[in-house]
């Protein structure tokens, strides 16, 4: 196992039958720390809980706890590093085996001893729960048998998570802990906690609500599936989901995604004794491409709900947050629907580009895409310029942007193309329709699959970030300048 590096404390528990009994922890049969058992969650058991010295990355070391009568319960090959949380629903289930290069994947795996794996089996429960009703895989090495390469073991672990720890590891060359509790097809409201679920008008009972039966109730997975997790020092977690539901939870994704985001910094940190920060980084996966389809409604709005609806992230309303773009990412063609692409090795690379500048403060190199930063309209030529806060774009296409604007027709408002004419290191110039009018808004890659694999309109130059999707309201934005010549 990879417990949580210093400066932060990893936690230690444990059950014992006799209250007042004191528990001896030794690290590498060395004393560190005595605790009582005191009562606990458990008619039949107490519980004991210890915090151990910050300790510095790498082992691995023997743990041993150690009760009055004797009895020793061993931890073996232990590690110190980052433990990472994986959550979400079936992008983040999709395991290695069916990943492209998926053969190629299980061999290098082995050359990554020091990242370790555990997931939680699926389970729900209408009270939180302090253990796993059972576990998919314990604390293992990356072998074939837990990693899914032998299809006919019942054992698998996550792609995205698992390249998530490679690409980490690769760059930090410390140990990364990798806890993985997913479940396929459930909305965020399963995952969220009664206070957070408040935040946004959910309220129980909540079989009075319009949701369809477990797993899908509000914090039926909260309770089973992180509440076990809650008393881990942990560093961040990562969350891949694809937000789907009746249009009331869709519509409020931006509140419920949000505060759910929340919740689990606040009741890690309360549940590790303040060892796991109450700010701690959070990265998630905007949402893919399903269907070569040009539709404008669903999937646009949920990947800008995805960013409390700001475009980007971190944000004053989600800070310290990070995510990966992947509306480039078409997968038509998976026999597993295109809403389940194979290629899991650019998300996690493009998570783990952002998780190195939010999560670990490296600086000098781009962690996400061009986001615009001012507009400027010219009615004479009936162009719009737009400025990126990136000075080295690439360009791969004239189409992707929309304007809109009501008085193009006197009954109705619609959106027209707005195709690239020019462009600049950090700019480029639309053409837009009306002639002389202007446009109210202006809006890039609305659509459920907006461009081919990786040829959108938008890039950065040197990590090849894809510019995520938005819609501005010209006459709201500070930063619009219209100029009549």
């Amino acid at each position: 196992m990879v417990l949580q590096q210093g400066p932060k404390r990893a936690n230690l528990w444990g059950y014992a039958s006799n209250l007042g009994e004191v528990v001896s922890i030794n690290l590498d049969d060395q004393p560190v720390i005595t605790a009582p058992v005191v009562a606990g969650h458990f008619e039949s058991w107490g519980v004991w809980s210890v915090k151990l010295p910050p300790m510095p990355p790498g082992g691995p070391h023997v743990i041993t706890a150690v009760l009055q009568n004797d009895t020793k319960i061993m931890l073996q090959d232990v590690l110190f590093g980052d433990v990472w949380v994986c959550s979400g629903q079936s992008n983040m289930e999709f395991d290695l085996r069916y990943t492209l290069n998926a053969s190629y994947e299980f061999i290098d795996a082995h050359y990554y001893q020091d990242v370790r794996i555990f997931a939680a089996n699926r389970s729900q429960s209408t009270k939180p729960l302090y253990e796993f009703n059972s576990l998919h895989i314990q604390w293992s090495l990356p072998q074939n048998s837990s990693l899914g390469v032998d299809q006919n073991q019942f054992t698998y672990f996550s792609a995205v998570c698992w390249l998530y720890g490679k690409y980490l590891y690769q760059k930090l060359g410390y140990p990364i802990g990798l806890m993985e509790s997913s479940w396929g097809g459930t909305p965020v409201e399963a995952w969220s906690d009664v206070k957070s679920l408040a935040q946004c008008g959910i309220k129980p009972p909540f079989k009075n609500e319009s949701y369809m039966p477990y797993p899908s109730t509000p914090a039926v997975l909260w309770n089973a599936m992180i509440h076990p997790l809650l008393n881990n020092t942990i560093y961040g977690a990562i969350w891949y989901q694809v937000p789907l539901g009746t249009p009331v939870q869709m519509n409020r994704y931006n509140c419920t995604f949000p505060a759910m985001i929340d919740g689990w910094r606040e009741m890690f940190h309360v549940g590790s004794n303040g060892e796991t920060s109450d700010t701690f980084p959070f990265g998630f996966v905007q949402l893919a491409p399903w269907r070569n389809l040009s539709n404008v409604v669903g999937f646009p709005d949920i990947r800008w709900h995805q960013t409390a609806d700001k475009g980007f992230v971190p944000n004053d309303r989600m800070q310290n947050v990070f995510m990966a773009v992947t509306m480039d990412l078409p997968d038509f063609t998976s026999p597993f629907s295109g809403i389940h692409p194979r290629d899991k090795q650019d998300v996690a690379h493009r998570l783990v580009l952002s998780a190195l500048a939010i999560a670990y403060n490296y600086t000098g190199q781009r962690y996400a895409g061009p986001f615009p930063t001012a507009y400027e309209i010219y009615q004479t030529s009936s162009t719009v310029k737009i400025f990126y806060d990136e000075g080295s774009l690439d360009v791969r296409s004239k189409d992707g942007f929309e304007n809109e604007s009501g008085d193009c027709t006197p009954t109705s408002t619609s959106w027209y193309p707005a195709p690239i004419t020019d462009h600049y290191d950090a700019s480029v110039t639309l053409s837009y329709v009306c002639g002389t009018l202007v446009p109210n808004y202006i809006r890039y890659a609305w659509r459920e699959s907006p461009c081919p694999f990786k040829g959108c309109a938008v890039y950065e130059s040197v990590q090849n970030l894809p510019a995520p999707p938005f819609i501005e309201n010209l006459f709201k934005t500070e930063n619009e300048l219209i100029i009549p010549c």
